[in-house]
């Protein structure tokens, strides 16, 4: 028997080294060197991964050339891994700029990058020119701000206006979105809101980058207003945001329609927009081509089609902004087209491993988001499910239409089914949520999209210029109508919407595992990919929701009290930390709901509750409050400093070390003891996380009682701290 299994064993691996699949994990080796710079406590040098790289391809080729493959093919692997460190250190180097350290209220003066429009008022990604109070060496590139009125502000125009800036903001729960992170890798410095009557300022000189994205988001939001108001509406809206990619005129109700029929992916644009643009660029200039007997019979018609859809695609990106999962789709499309040039199948797992390095070369970043997560494992999973030996029949030959119609609906339901298979325990780490009937909402929804609503947008933006778009975008909104219709239908159904507890990065590492096991081999062995997952899924069912919960800032407190459930305690602080708190435990209350204080008792001083184990609970926000409290409660939690003025507590987190250590989670162990989780280490120290010096220090003991100048500042910057720009 156990020869029998080793035999077998020995067989599958000769197959996958015969059919070169181990090159497939050369991308998760790279992928491994991302993640472990992103782990590091300090910011590395590059210099020494660079070297490592060196070494290990030195080690690879000598290797080879001495003849020992198992080497060289170790010393490959650590070389991408080495590789995939050094890059996300180079990439940090590279887009490094000023980031604020703490709030300022001061005028601005900028060049505006791009304006998005909203429901009420707009947002602006501004590059800086001045600020005041602000040395020039310590500018941050871009500033986000939010406008109340645009009043006819457009992109390309200089700006001075006195503007509330803040830090950007750090996660609101440990392994929580990473707000800092993702901003810091844009450029952005600094978020805040314009608290003035904007003004023209006197040109300072920009770059021909950003003059160049300015010229193209006049153009975009144009085309946005213009689909909107010929439509009108949320349909409007939804049309213009699938063909732009601008969804600032969705209400909250639209999307959460999309969001319930699983089919919001439709009005972000990425690879399903990108797929069908350079589908019908290559559709219709193939067919083009076809009707001259000449060029069909002597020109490599293919090719010239799958280059202008190249070409068609890229400028589609270049429109639609240029966002990371636009640019993430674009690369994979190229690739794939790539390969028609080079007489190579499109969709191959090997492709899909190359545009993989490219992206995450590229913008090593992105592998720590949700887009290219589920993106790349749902396009694994679709091409491993596909996958023939070669040579293998189509088997479609001598069929009428009907049963090749029907093969094409059950190959969307297929694939529909495994794409949100492999993306589901993404979706889940990242929104807290699910939608079963996503299979339902896409199979019904995307005939309209692909036969309707995109080649009608193709349509109207060719004929826009000449003035002619009117009754095209009539017809787009009658597909975008049908969706919409249907869509409400969907996310309408009992369960269409169901929150998921959150659960740690480990078993998300785990079930990744399993995937990748299950897609990148041929053989036999993707079979044990699935115990993989299945142990990954079971690590996230024993995850254990925290029992009390605090924003970086102190703002706000999430509290489990007897009943059980998460009592909000000044819930006005930080909506989005305490949405973040809720949608974590599957909770389906909205930050602002009525009960959300539950048995807790708050005055303009604090709040006070109980814990779920009987312990009391309190929120300090006065300081007036602090010696009572400190004196009956068994856990303190205050944005104050309090240095030793507080003994009586169990536990007390106060203002620094929220500080140091940002968003803070408590759960209660077996035997009662309290276990602390937090956003970052107090040895943390990167350049989206500086580690600041702290401002206050121990006042002398004559003046302990008067600090309430000091608080009252302490107060303020935690306002601002915890404001959230998106």
């Amino acid at each position: 028997m156990r020869a029998a299994l080793s035999a077998g064993l020995a067989a599958m691996v000769s197959q996958e080294v015969r059919e070169r699949r181990l090159f497939l994990w050369l991308p998760v080796f790279f992928l491994v060197g991302i993640l472990c710079y992103f782990a590091a406590a300090r910011e590395p040098s590059p210099v020494a991964p660079l070297i490592a790289t060196g070494l290990m391809a030195s080690a690879c080729l000598w290797s080879r050339w001495r003849g020992g493959l198992g080497v060289s093919r170790l010393s490959l692997a650590l070389a991408f891994l080495f590789a995939g460190f050094a890059s996300a250190a180079l990439r940090t180097v590279m887009v490094s700029a000023p980031v604020l350290s703490a709030i300022k209220v001061a005028k601005v003066t900028a060049f505006v990058e791009t304006v998005d429009n909203r429901k009420t008022g707009g947002r602006l990604l501004l590059r800086v020119g001045a600020i005041e109070g602000l040395a020039a060496d310590a500018l941050p590139s871009r500033l986000r701000v939010t406008v109340r009125a645009l009043d006819g502000l457009r992109a390309g125009t200089f700006i001075t206006a006195t503007m509330r800036l803040v830090p950007p903001a750090e996660p609101s729960e440990p392994g929580g979105y990473d707000f800092a992170r993702e901003a810091f890798y844009q450029g952005i410095g600094g978020v805040g809101s314009v608290i003035s009557r904007v003004s023209e300022a006197q040109a300072f000189e920009v770059t021909t980058i950003a003059r160049l994205n300015a010229a193209i988001d006049r153009a975009r939001n144009d085309l946005t207003l213009r689909i909107a108001s010929a439509i009108g509406g949320d349909d409007g809206a939804v049309a213009a945001a699938l063909v732009t990619g601008k969804r600032g005129l969705i209400s909250e109700a639209a999307n959460e329609v999309l969001r319930g029929a699983g089919i919001y992916h439709v009005v972000s644009i990425s690879g399903l927009h990108m797929v069908l643009a350079a589908g019908l660029f290559m559709w219709t200039s193939r067919a083009l081509l076809a009707l001259s007997p000449m060029i069909a019979l002597h020109w490599p018609v293919k090719k010239i089609s799958a280059l202008f859809a190249m070409l068609g695609a890229t400028a589609y990106c270049i429109f639609a902004g240029s966002e990371v999962a636009t640019e993430r789709s674009l690369i994979m499309i190229i690739v794939m087209l790539g390969a028609v040039l080079f007489d190579r199948p499109a969709l191959s797992m090997r492709n899909l491993a190359l545009a993989a390095l490219l992206v995450m070369a590229r913008e090593p970043e992105s592998v720590m988001g949700p887009s290219f997560q589920m993106s790349f494992s749902a396009v694994a999973a679709m091409i491993a499910l596909f996958e023939r030996s070669p040579g293998a029949a189509p088997g479609e030959r001598g069929q009428g239409w009907l049963a090749r119609l029907a093969r094409a609906l059950a190959i969307m339901l297929l694939t529909t089914f495994v794409a949100g298979l492999a993306t589901g325990a993404y979706a889940s780490f990242h929104f807290h949520r699910i939608n079963p009937y996503s299979l339902i909402g896409n199979f019904l929804t995307l005939p309209l999209v692909e036969f309707i609503v995109m080649p009608m947008a193709v349509l109207g933006v060719v004929l826009g210029p000449f003035g002619l778009d009117g009754p095209v975008w009539s017809l787009m909104g009658a597909g975008i109508t049908g969706m919409m219709e249907v869509s409400r239908h969907v996310s309408g159904i009992a369960g269409s919407t169901r929150h998921v507890e959150g659960f740690g990065v480990g078993a998300l590492l785990v079930i990744t595992f399993g995937i990748l096991w299950l897609t990148l081999w041929r053989s036999g062995l993707r079979t044990l990919g699935v115990p993989v997952a299945a142990l990954g899924l079971m690590m996230a069912q024993d995850a254990r929701p925290p029992d009390l919960a605090v924003d970086a800032a102190g703002r706000s407190l999430a509290v489990r009290g007897l009943s059980g459930r998460f009592e909000i305690l000044n819930g006005k602080g930080n909506d989005f930390a305490v949405s973040q708190w809720l949608l974590g435990d599957a909770d389906p209350r909205k930050p602002g709901t009525p009960d959300l204080a539950g048995a807790s008792r708050c005055d303009p001083a604090g709040c006070v509750t109980r814990l779920v184990d009987g312990r009391t609970v309190a929120l300090v926000l006065q300081p007036a409050a602090l010696a009572e409290d400190c004196a009956r409660a068994d856990i303190l939690v205050t944005r104050l400093h309090v240095f030793d003025r507080c003994a009586g507590p169990e536990l007390v987190i106060d203002g620094a070390a929220l500080a140091e250590r940002g968003a803070t989670e408590l759960r209660l162990g077996a035997a009662g003891e309290l276990m602390l989780r937090t956003a970052r280490s107090a040895s943390v120290e990167r350049p989206w996380h500086p580690r600041r010096a702290p401002r206050f220090t121990r006042p002398p003991a004559r003046e302990a009682r008067d600090t309430r100048d000091a608080d009252a500042a302490r107060d303020d910057d935690a306002d601002m701290q915890a404001f959230v720009a998106d």
